[in-house]
């Protein structure tokens, strides 16, 4: 029989390019804050979270004077 062409796994080159490129910050809130969070976004950031609080992160450091943020 021949080889078995080996499938592309489309969730592995992700990892792993997210784990090259990218640092991960684990974020706890208060219980019912998510939601709160999540709805936000929803009217602000096109729905991402992620998006919200990196803008909100990015916000607060350029006013409290952090020009490479």
């Amino acid at each position: 029989m021949a080889e078995e062409k080996q499938k592309f796994n489309k969730t592995a080159y992700d990892n792993a390019f997210i784990a090259k490129a990218y640092d991960r910050i684990n974020l706890t809130v208060p219980k019912g804050d998510k939601d709160k969070i999540k709805a936000h976004a929803e009217k602000h950031d096109g729905g991402s979270v992620n998006g919200f609080i990196q803008r909100a992160i990015r916000e607060t450091m350029e006013r409290d004077g952090e020009r490479d943020a």
